[in-house]
């Protein structure tokens, strides 16, 4: 199988970028424990610079990115990512 692309969206909205990909691989990615590859960007529109990002690089594991940290992250399920991708945009929004 190799990859295959299980979701790939991306909008501007609110000022945003929002970006979402995810692979379903033949293995687990180097660092995790589960066969997705997977992206979650929201940036700004204006600068491009980034405000939160999940995703799981090679080596580094599933992580975050979020107010200049990265910071590990444990990944449960798809549903779970999002939600949780979903809720940091709206704080981004708040502020």
């Amino acid at each position: 199988m190799g990859a295959e692309l299980l979701f790939r969206v991306k909008k501007v909205k609110w000022g945003l970028i929002i970006e979402m990909v995810v692979w379903e691989l033949d293995s687990p990615p180097k660092g995790c424990s589960h066969r997705f590859k997977y992206r979650l960007f929201c940036g700004s529109l204006e600068t491009g610079a980034c405000l939160v990002r999940y995703d799981n690089e090679r080596g580094k594991g599933d992580h975050r990115h979020a107010d200049d940290r990265e910071q590990s992250y444990a990944f449960t399920d798809l549903e779970r990512l999002f939600a949780d991708f979903e809720k940091d945009v709206r704080e981004v929004l708040k502020k």
